[in-house]
C-alpha cells in the first residue's frame, strides 16, 4: 500500500525506467477517478501523477531536504555544487560561472543529503509577471534520479508565492526534452551563449 508515503521524501522507479524524487502526495482510487477516470491510488511527486501499477520500485529518502537558500550557509551550498558539477567540468572561469545575476535578491534552491549539497538553481525576476529559473546543477553521482525536476519544481513553486506567472528557462540544448517534459515550450531558435548553445522555453505557472 502506497498510503505509507504520504508527507514523506521518496524516490519512484516507474516500470518505464522513469525517476522520480519528491515528497510524496498519495491520492486516492476515488479521488483519481473522479479526476482522471482511472480508478486506481497514484502518487503525486513535482506535479507529476504515477499510478501505484505503474510503480516498479518505491523507497523512502529521509535523508534528502528541499530548501530555500536565504542563510550564508545554504547559498554557500549552492555556490559549492556549481563549482564542483559545472565550473569544475566545463573548464567555466568562476567570473563567467558566477555572473550579474548571481546578487542579493537572486532566490536559491539547494537540495541537501544528509546535510551535504547535492543539487541547486537559481532564480531572478524578469519583470513583473516573469522569472528566470536557471543553473540548475546536480552532482553527477545524484543524477538520473528525478533530483532535478524536484528543484525545477521547487523553483516554480517559490515563484508562485511571490505572485509570479510565467517561468523562463534558458536551456542547454542536450536538456530541451528534460524541460518539455515539466511542460515547458520553445520560444525562438537555438543561441549560442557564453558557453552552452540554448533554447529560450516558457511555462505559465
Amino acid at each position: 500500500m502506497i498510503g505509507q508515503y504520504d508527507g514523506k521524501m521518496i524516490h519512484i522507479l516507474d516500470k518505464w525506467g522513469h525517476n522520480f524524487t519528491g515528497v510524496a502526495d498519495i491520492c486516492s482510487a476515488e479521488y483519481c477517478l473522479h479526476e482522471y477516470g482511472v480508478e486506481e491510488a497514484g502518487v503525486k511527486i513535482n506535479g507529476c501523477l504515477i499510478y501505484e501499477s505503474d510503480i516498479a520500485r518505491i523507497e523512502l529518502r529521509p535523508t534528502l531536504c528541499v530548501i530555500q537558500a536565504t542563510e550564508t550557509w545554504q547559498r554557500a551550498g549552492a555556490c559549492y555544487v556549481r563549482v564542483q558539477a559545472m565550473a569544475k567540468k566545463h573548464h567555466i572561469p568562476l567570473r563567467q560561472e558566477f555572473d550579474e545575476h548571481d546578487g542579493p535578491d537572486t532566490k536559491y534552491v539547494l537540495v541537501t543529503d544528509d546535510d551535504f549539497p547535492i543539487a541547486t538553481a537559481r532564480m531572478y525576476p524578469l519583470d513583473k509577471d516573469s522569472v528566470m529559473i536557471g543553473r540548475v546543477v546536480v552532482l553527477p553521482e545524484y543524477r538520473r534520479q528525478g533530483i532535478g525536476t524536484m528543484v525545477v519544481s521547487e523553483c516554480e513553486a517559490w515563484a508562485e508565492e511571490l505572485f509570479y506567472s510565467k517561468a523562463v528557462v534558458e536551456s542547454r540544448e542536450n536538456k530541451v526534452a528534460f524541460y518539455q517534459d515539466m511542460g515547458y515550450e520553445t520560444r525562438g531558435e537555438a543561441a549560442q551563449g557564453d558557453t552552452f548553445r540554448c533554447v529560450r522555453m516558457e511555462k505559465d505557472l
